[in-house]
């Protein structure tokens, strides 16, 4: 499924694929996010652009089932405790990222609606008959 709005997000990507920040780098190179918290507020930036990421990959490259699919196992985001706010520094990077998953948000639901849109479609071509048929009458003149 093409999306135009994910070619958009690809070609404004602010975070290029280096191993500081690439969801596929090989076991060792960073904490996994699943075993351990994030620690400090540039690890819990990783996460989320990560998780950016992960979505890009599942549009460019999914079915309209698995793009359905994001919709209904999306969890809503809890802010790591104990890490306090924000720094200063990272508040740009933050900006940056909150767009690109505005972003990418648009182009998952865009993509949901073009599935659910093609799944309606097939189902209403499927219980159709699969040629016209003749209907006659029967009745004396």
């Amino acid at each position: 499924m093409t999306l135009p709005g994910l070619r958009a997000i690809r070609a404004s990507d602010p975070w290029p694929a280096t191993p500081a920040n690439r969801a596929d780098d090989q076991p060792g190179d960073r904490r996994r996010r699943s075993d351990v918290p994030p620690r400090t507020w540039a690890e819990a930036l990783d996460d989320l652009e990560d998780d950016a990421r992960s979505a890009e990959r599942t549009l460019a490259g999914a079915s309209p089932d698995e793009i359905a699919a994001w919709g209904r196992r999306s969890t809503d985001w809890v802010p790591p405790s104990g890490l306090g706010p924000l720094p200063d520094d990272l508040r740009e990077r933050a900006a940056r990222l909150l767009q690109h998953q505005l972003a990418v948000a648009e182009a998952l639901v865009e993509g949901i609606t073009q599935s659910r849109r093609q799944r309606d479609l097939a189902a209403r071509m499927s219980q159709s008959p699969s040629r016209p048929v003749s209907s006659f009458i029967d009745r004396p003149v």
